[in-house]
């Protein structure tokens, strides 16, 4: 793409005042400003969450053990699953609470009945 020199800069200038409006256009620009200034902030944190990731991976022994177990530590360690195998999991969890609502919308359409 071309660089835009100052004639084509002003062409859009003027067509952004026309569709906005002189009184919304700081505005919409002040938006476009927070929105940028958001989007580059997650992108940071996704590539800071990669680095160390990254880190961990290569470093597992580096990092040194808190002195009191976490909530977390506490619980029974579970082999590392597979993506498969954890949508697996998830697709027996989400079957389990399904058949659990529907006894329980069973039970109150029963006692709704027992009522009338």
């Amino acid at each position: 793409m071309p660089n835009l020199g100052p004639t084509e800069l002003i062409i859009i200038a003027v067509i952004l005042v026309l569709l906005f409006g002189a009184r919304k256009l700081p505005d919409t620009a002040r938006a476009i400003g927070r929105s940028m200034r958001i989007f580059k902030s997650e992108t940071a944190k996704l590539r800071d969450d990669d680095d160390t990731t990254v880190q961990q991976v290569a470093q597992p022994a580096a990092t040194p053990q808190p002195a009191a177990p976490a909530p977390q530590q506490l619980a029974p360690a579970q082999p590392a699953l597979s993506p498969e195998e954890q949508a697996k999991v998830l697709e027996e969890q989400a079957a389990r609470l399904r058949a659990q609502a529907s006894a329980q919308a069973g039970a109150q359409a029963g006692a709704q009945q027992d009522k009338h």
